[in-house]
């Protein structure tokens, strides 16, 4: 029986350490890529990127828009993102996530799981539509 007893212990010990966290299954799966990117004339930098990307997800993720935004991005200029879609669009701007009033001319494109598929600004566009910033084309 004392073997027995060994036996189970050891195996207990054994599978213990082979054991490992779950991820969440509400946990935000991190983007893909946080970088810098120009926007016209405009520079943006990896905080900028970040914090637009993390209210736009936030707010997608719970069902909520600021002024309209997040809202789905249809890719009508034909972007060559390297994330599937569907995706998102949320303004881009300067030193803060944005939080309603007028949304200036740049987006960050995100898709459902937040993953960063590109940059995209009104600037040097015709009418409503979008051209890529740097790191984006089509």
């Amino acid at each position: 029986m004392l073997s027995l007893n060994s036996f189970l212990a050891s195996a207990l010990l054994l599978a213990t350490a082979f054991a490992g966290p779950i991820p969440a299954a509400d946990a935000a799966p991190a983007a893909l890529e946080k970088r810098q990117t120009t926007c016209g004339s405009k520079n943006y930098d990896r905080n900028d990127i970040t914090l637009a990307l993390n209210a736009g997800c936030k707010h997608f993720q719970a069902g909520t828009t600021v002024s309209g935004y997040p809202h789905k991005y249809n890719n009508y200029e034909g972007f060559e993102f390297d994330v599937p879609g569907p995706w998102q669009e949320f303004p881009i701007i300067d030193n803060k996530a944005y939080t309603g009033g007028s949304p200036g001319a740049d987006r960050i494109i995100f898709n459902e799981y937040c993953e960063v598929a590109g940059e995209i600004t009104h600037t040097g566009a015709s009418g409503n539509a979008f051209v890529g910033c740097s790191g984006t084309s089509t």
